[in-house]
C-alpha cells in the first residue's frame, strides 16, 4: 500500500504543482487512515489537520460580498392576462336616431369629447314647447302683479276713507279681501313661472344629451354606433351590445395572474418580479404585486394577483396573455457590489 502511495505521489509531482501535490497527499493519508504520507522523494510528511472551527478563506475579491447561501431564493411563476380596470360602456340617455359618429375604433379620446350625435323630433318639439310655456308664465305673472298693485292702491284709499269715517267697515273689508286674493294669485303665478323654467331646463338637458360625450379619457376599444341607427334610451338598453361604444383607459393597465395556492404564505403586496407578454416575448418588464384576491379558486387551486407594471412595452393592450415570475428571498449566485461607482465601473 505504501508503494502504491509513493507511486501516486511521484506521478502527481510530475504532473501537478506543489500545492496540488500536497492536497493529493493529504487525501491519500485520510484514505489510508494513517498519520503520515510519502512525499515525492519518499520521505514521510506529517498530516496537518485543521481545527473544526477554523475559517476557510473563499478568496472573495475585494468590494464584492459573497452571496448569502443561507437564504436560498424561490421563484413563484404564474400566468394571466392584461386587464383594464377602467372601462366605460357608453349608452344614449334618451332615445334618438344617430346622425353623426365622430370617432373610430382605436381613436384616443378625452373626457367631454363629442362621440356621437343623435336627433329626436319629439325632443326638439318639447324644448320649443317649454320655451313657449315659460314665456306664457312670465306674462301671467306680470298680469298678476298689475292686479296686485291695483288691489294695493284700492286698499290704501279705502283705509284712508275709513279713517275719516267716509267708508263703511264692510267696504274696507272687501278691499282687504281683494288685495289678499290678488297677492295669492301673484304668488301662484310665480310658482307657475318656476315650474316653466324647470320644464325648460329638463327639455334643454334632454336635447343636450342627444350629443353623447366621452365620460372618461382613454381609447375607443369598441364601436357599435352607425349613422342612421335608432338607439334606445339607457333605461331600455339592458344588454351591453345595445350600447354605442366602449372606452378603455389604457394608461392604467394592470395584469391579473393566477399562481398556485401553496405560495400563499410568501405573497404580500409590494413583492416584485418581472413579466413578459406573449406578444412581446423579448421585452420583459418589472411588475409589483398591488393586490391579492380575497378568495381562492377551489376549482384550480390558485389565487389571483393584481400586478402593476413598470415601463411595459408600448404596444401592451387589454386581454394580452402574460407570464410572471416573482422572486422570494436572496438571488443566489449574484454578487452585490459595494463602494464607489467608479470602482464598480473599473471592475
Amino acid at each position: 500500500m505504501l508503494a502504491l502511495a509513493g507511486a501516486v505521489s511521484l506521478a502527481a509531482a510530475l504532473l501537478y504543482r506543489p500545492d496540488a501535490l500536497e492536497r493529493i497527499e493529504t487525501a491519500l493519508a485520510r484514505f489510508m487512515g494513517g498519520d503520515a504520507v510519502l512525499s515525492a522523494g519518499g520521505a514521510a510528511l506529517p498530516v496537518t489537520t485543521l481545527p473544526e472551527d477554523a475559517a476557510i478563506d473563499d478568496a472573495t475579491p475585494p468590494g464584492i460580498v459573497a452571496p448569502n447561501r443561507g437564504t436560498p431564493s424561490r421563484e413563484i411563476t404564474g400566468s394571466g392576462y392584461v386587464v383594464a380596470p377602467d372601462i366605460a360602456t357608453v349608452f344614449s340617455k334618451y332615445e334618438g336616431r344617430i346622425v353623426a359618429v365622430e370617432v373610430e375604433a382605436g381613436d384616443p379620446v378625452v373626457a367631454g369629447q363629442v362621440l356621437v350625435r343623435l336627433d329626436d323630433t319629439g325632443t326638439r318639439f318639447a324644448l320649443r314647447g317649454a320655451y313657449i310655456a315659460g314665456r306664457a308664465a312670465e306674462l301671467a305673472l306680470e298680469a298678476r302683479n298689475i292686479t296686485l298693485a291695483q288691489a294695493r292702491s284700492s286698499l290704501d284709499r279705502a283705509e284712508r276713507l275709513a279713517g275719516r269715517d267716509a267708508m263703511s267697515a264692510e267696504a274696507l273689508e272687501a278691499a282687504r279681501t281683494t288685495f289678499d286674493t290678488a297677492g295669492n294669485a301673484a304668488a301662484q303665478a310665480r310658482q307657475d313661472l318656476e315650474k316653466a323654467k324647470l320644464d325648460i331646463d329638463r327639455a334643454r338637458e334632454q336635447m343636450e344629451a342627444l350629443t353623447v360625450r366621452a365620460p372618461i379619457s382613454g381609447t375607443v376599444t369598441r364601436l357599435d354606433a352607425h349613422v342612421g341607427d335608432t338607439v334606445l334610451s339607457r333605461e331600455d338598453s339592458v344588454r351591453e351590445n345595445e350600447s354605442l361604444l366602449a372606452i378603455t383607459d389604457t394608461a392604467s393597465l394592470v395584469i391579473d395572474a393566477d399562481v398556485a395556492e401553496v405560495n400563499m404564505a410568501l405573497l404580500h403586496p409590494g413583492l416584485e418580479g418581472e413579466a413578459v407578454l406573449d406578444g412581446f416575448p423579448d421585452k420583459p418588464f418589472a411588475v409589483e404585486v398591488a393586490r391579492i384576491a380575497p378568495v381562492i379558486s377551489k376549482e384550480k387551486g390558485t389565487v389571483t394577483l393584481r400586478l402593476s407594471p413598470s415601463s411595459p412595452p408600448p404596444g401592451m393592450r387589454p386581454a394580452m396573455a402574460a407570464r410572471i415570475r416573482l422572486v422570494v428571498g436572496e438571488e443566489a449566485g449574484v454578487p452585490v457590489f459595494r463602494g464607489d461607482p467608479a470602482d464598480r465601473a473599473s471592475r
